[in-house]
């Protein structure tokens, strides 16, 4: 393949002018934490381990929460002095299971999030999100994602178009130039203020997935800086099948549909869709065109699946759960989150 890689929280939203930000001036003298879901990191985990092994900075307390592991992935951590949280996969959710961690960091200034298949790619990735949180006013700070070395066109693409070259610092001023573009974030490679985390509200119980954008929208909203740091990179990219890209925006849909006051106060997610594939065409268009059918097809499916979680209102349950790819949010009384209190 050629390589083209170059429990619902109803707290107030409390203004970073209300609440006051840290005082620091240095990175030096915060309390960071380091928190990591897994399930079966299989082989890959080595080279995630190795990367954060050489960091120039390593968060003081690093957390672990894996969702019962059949293979080595806990012992491999275990090794390398993360505290192991062992919870039933069945329990696991994107926005509850993180805010858990939140809870337990009570104690913690910063707190980063990574991904088991987010592979940083430099030894100073973690302190490049620190030194951001110098200004008080940030609330969130989240890193660029590079198309893994072997990815497909269709593969880069996505991640040269959503996270560029230039650091950009968001606040609800951009709003008008950048939509909805203005919450994204991912938790993927992301640190937050636990301090601005908490004043609004923190993660999610009730979102499907996305709990990184309506936590950054929060912020947002309540007067904090979103940063995007460029020069903090992790290769992290995939290679979804067609049915793979129809499920995640069926799930996208269900979000926005359902905390519909994002959309409202930031703007439709369609102009955005739409800047999207006239940059995939032009990419494919000069990198590889036979690939641009295919493109044509996964726009379909997107769109539709994001259509159809749109409406989820109107299609029975057991139909949600085969379209959808987090299938266990649709159980009834499902006990989200896992970690004990």
């Amino acid at each position: 393949m050629d390589n083209y890689a170059t429990s619902d929280y109803q707290h107030k939203a409390v203004s970073v002018e209300e609440q006051g930000g840290s005082s620091r001036t240095s990175t030096r003298g915060y309390r960071t934490a380091l928190v990591l879901p897994t399930l079966n990191a299989g082989s890959g985990f080595t080279e995630w381990l190795e990367a954060f092994r050489s960091q120039t900075h390593v968060p003081d307390r690093l957390i672990l929460v894996d969702s019962s592991s059949t293979d080595g992935t806990v012992a491999m951590a275990g090794q390398e002095g993360f505290e192991i949280h062992t919870i039933k996969r069945e329990d696991f959710s994107h926005g509850e299971t993180r805010q858990r961690c939140v809870d337990m960091l009570s104690k913690s200034d910063i707190i980063f999030f990574l991904t088991q298949d987010a592979v940083l790619a430099s030894r100073d990735a973690i302190e490049k999100l620190l030194i951001r949180f110098d200004d008080h006013k940030v609330g969130a700070v989240y890193g660029r994602q590079l198309p893994r070395p072997d990815a497909g066109p269709i593969e880069a693409h996505a991640r040269l178009f959503n996270y560029p070259e230039r650091t950009d610092v968001r606040t609800a001023a951009d709003i008008p130039r950048l939509g909805i573009k203005t919450a994204f974030l991912s938790n993927s490679f992301a640190a937050y203020r636990r301090t601005a985390l908490v004043a609004v509200g923190g993660f999610p119980s009730h979102t499907i997935q996305n709990e990184d954008t309506y936590a950054a929208s929060k912020m947002i909203l309540a007067g904090w800086k979103v940063i995007y740091s460029a020069d903090a990179t992790v290769y992290h990219s995939h290679d979804f099948s067609h049915t793979d890209e129809f499920r995640r925006y069926f799930d996208i849909g269900v979000f926005h549909a359902r905390d519909s006051w994002i959309r409202e106060r930031f703007g439709h997610a369609e102009g955005e869709g739409l800047r999207y594939v006239r940059s995939e065409f032009d990419y494919l268009r000069r990198n590889r065109p036979s690939a641009i059918p295919s493109a044509f097809l996964r726009t379909g499916l997107k769109l539709l699946g994001y259509k159809l979680g749109g409406h989820e209102q109107w299609l029975p349950v057991w139909v949600k759960r085969r379209l959808s790819v987090n299938k266990r949010y649709w159980d009834k009384g499902k006990l989200k989150g896992g970690l004990k209190e």
